[in-house]
């Protein structure tokens, strides 16, 4: 019988620890300290920073509402637990990414703001992004010449605006949440969507030219573009890194709307298909006689924050026509003031390669 009692006693008291999330009943709201009964013969109090962390938050709490809170300290010097509701919150917001993440959810969020990369908006209250390469073709505001000022202003008219969404990725360390839009369409577009493979090569058209690469109207691979209906055709994006095997800043100066081309399919998901044009040129990188320590002529053609881009020149052939690039590090110069001393963009010198690596399509420099 004692052991009994014991059991239930002890059933009956609820053994916290610092990190726990646990329900309380309000008590008592006081000027700058909440009061919370969570348990027999136990008291929790939010108060101090804890307090003024959660002040938007607390404004609407009443005596009587149950709270999610976290334990901060099972027992302070005054007998109270001390808690955390912006912790707590946190940490079930948190919880409710991963799940719907998992579940491969689609909800929906408001537009809050916006910047030249995308869309701003939150999930269960932690902020997140919706970058301008995840929207549906649908709604990418088409720009000509992709003017970043007009893609701006476009985007900001869907402040206010609801869009159906899912979680692309996230990082719980970073507090950073990347959303995507699926592509939607009419039933007879997405069933031919299905069909699609990766590895189909397709003809089509450029559609639009964006920052970020370039969109493709294009037909099912046994068909030709010209004998398709335009309201029949699927539309995909072909990333800025797949135009081509050189490196391009501008897509608007290699591939221009109207343009006929033919394209490979990379990847399906989520209804947004993504091509590729270079995939049906030959390598360039795979023909280059090179190796490391070898003599190149090259032209300085970019500077950046970690050195600068050499387009190789005298090596011949399909290499010399897509503009193959290494990089010469800003360490071969120590700054990059005296990186600029040295070398000018636009002027051809002699470097030595460091490193070349084909497979990687990389190639570090300096100079003879």
């Amino acid at each position: 019988m004692q052991n009994e009692l014991l059991q239930k006693l002890t059933d009956s008291v609820q053994i916290l620890r610092a990190g726990d999330i646990i329900d309380g009943r309000v008590l008592a709201i006081e000027n700058l300290a909440i009061f919370l009964d969570i348990g027999p013969r136990k008291t929790g109090i939010i108060y101090g920073s804890e307090y003024q962390n959660a002040k938007n938050v607390l404004k609407n709490i009443k005596l009587g509402d149950i709270i999610s809170v976290k334990v901060l300290e099972p027992e302070n010097e005054d007998g109270y637990v001390e808690l955390s509701l912006r912790e707590a919150e946190k940490e079930l917001a948190w919880k409710t990414i991963k799940d719907i993440k998992q579940e491969n959810k689609e909800f929906v969020v408001k537009i809050s703001k916006v910047n030249k990369g995308g869309l701003i908006t939150d999930v269960s209250g932690i902020p997140a992004f919706l970058p301008t390469s995840q929207l549906s073709p649908e709604k990418y505001p088409r720009v000509p010449e992709g003017d970043k000022a007009k893609i701006l202003r476009k985007l900001q008219s869907f402040i206010g605006q609801d869009i159906k969404v899912k979680i692309l990725d996230f990082d719980e360390k970073t507090g950073q949440i990347i959303l995507t839009e699926e592509s939607k369409g009419s039933e007879s577009v997405q069933k031919a969507v299905k069909s699609l493979k990766v590895g189909d090569i397709v003809e089509g058209k450029i559609s639009g030219v964006v920052n970020f690469g370039a969109f493709i109207k294009f037909a099912l691979p046994e068909q030709k573009i010209d004998e398709v209906p335009e309201d029949s055709l699927l539309e995909g994006l072909v990333h800025i890194s797949e135009l081509d095997w050189q490196l391009i800043e501008d897509p608007a100066q290699f591939v221009k709307v109207g343009e006929k081309v033919n394209a490979q399919i990379i990847d399906i998901t989520q209804g947004r298909v993504s091509l590729s044009l270079k995939n049906l040129k030959k390598d360039p990188w795979q023909g280059l006689n090179l190796k490391n320590g070898d003599f190149v002529k090259g032209e300085v053609v970019r500077f950046n924050t970690f050195g600068a881009f050499v387009q190789l020149k005298g090596v011949g052939g399909e290499a010399e026509q897509a503009k193959i690039q290494g990089l010469i590090h800003i360490s071969e110069f120590g700054s990059e003031i005296k990186m600029k001393e040295k070398i000018e963009i636009g002027k051809e010198y002699d470097f030595q390669i460091l490193s070349f690596q084909p497979q990687r399509h990389w190639m570090s420099l300096r100079l003879k």
